[in-house]
């Protein structure tokens, strides 16, 4: 469940926020950005995902 709107969010999230911005679980989160089409970009280790692909991948994934 979306629990708060686009607009809050930063231009830029880490996994943990996108975590609480989907309502999931911290594996579930995990396992999401690592499938292939889940536009993430690594630094180093770090992981994160840019709010405009987001919008674009959850516009493509969800039922209208």
């Amino acid at each position: 469940m979306i629990n708060k709107g686009l607009d809050a969010l930063p231009d830029i999230l880490t996994v943990m926020e996108l975590k609480e911005y989907l309502g999931i679980g911290r594996e579930q989160a995990y396992t999401l950005v690592k499938t292939e089409d889940f536009p993430v970009k690594k630094i180093g280790r770090r992981i994160i995902i840019f709010k405009p692909n987001l919008v674009r991948w959850l516009e493509s994934n969800t039922a209208s």
